[in-house]
């Protein structure tokens, strides 16, 4: 059964894979605590865990630590969420979506209902190829071109401020739900079928790569059903008033 869209959101789960430092497992506690996250997962840190660096970094954060749960692999720590993001630069030998932080957290609040489990590398090397296999989306912080270097703790922060804002500013409101993906290509199709007729596509060799674009045009934008039934009320018309008058 889906969640309704707009059900509470899940708090998404922040997951450090391979930390090194306990010192730098407290900074993310904190970094966390201040802005309303609390389930923090660990992936085989490396100098094991409960570490004792970790509680004077927290700075208070203890029931972060002490709530945090131990995991001998990603797959294990993912293993209720439905919504997978790991922050990244882009891997070249994968396509998937690349979201700014703030992108990623409106689309897990849109998503209301379904728990996001967001990744973050080991301090020195990043996430690995074989980390990212199976993640949704990268998350990719814009930073200054002249120093791009963000610490762990910081890139936690950036993610636990956008999850914090929309909630602590923004009134709860009903999220939009997007049309089933048979009605936005039942308009597709309506259009294409209406251009057709109308001559549209008189170079044979241009319309495939047309009828793509319209494709991406009509299917990005997330429509809702009742604007995809205004779109082709619209279609309709337009038709109809090219056709010939009877009498």
């Amino acid at each position: 059964m889906q969640p309704e869209a707009n059900s509470p959101a899940i708090i998404p789960a922040i997951i450090l894979v391979r930390p090194q430092l306990g010192m730098n497992i407290g900074m993310v506690a904190r970094a966390m605590a201040n802005f309303g996250l609390a389930d923090l997962r660990l992936v085989r840190p490396r100098d094991g865990w409960p570490n004792p660096d970790a509680g004077p970094a927290a700075a208070g954060a203890d029931a972060v630590l002490e709530a945090a749960q131990l995991f001998d692999s990603v797959a294990e720590a993912l293993h209720d969420c439905r919504l997978t993001y790991a922050t990244t630069v882009r891997p070249r030998e994968f396509t998937k979506p690349v979201l700014t932080p703030r992108a990623a957290v409106a689309g897990i609040r849109a998503q209301a209902g379904l728990k996001a489990g967001i990744l973050f590398g080991p301090e020195r090397s990043g996430l690995t190829a074989d980390d990212l296999a199976g993640i949704g989306t990268i998350i990719t912080c814009p930073v200054s071109k002249s120093f791009g270097s963000l610490n762990l703790a910081q890139a936690v922060l950036l993610l636990a401020y956008e999850w914090f804002q929309p909630a602590a500013a923004m009134p709860a409101s009903p999220v939009p739900v997007p049309a089933p993906h048979a009605e936005v290509e039942g308009m597709l199709h309506q259009l294409i079928a209406s251009l057709e007729a109308a001559g549209h596509f008189h170079v044979p060799d241009k319309a495939p790569a047309t009828k793509r674009t319209l494709a991406h045009m009509l299917t990005r934008p997330g429509f809702t059903a009742e604007e995809v039934r205004t779109l082709r009320g619209v279609i309709r018309a337009l038709t109809e008033a090219r056709r010939p008058r009877q009498g």
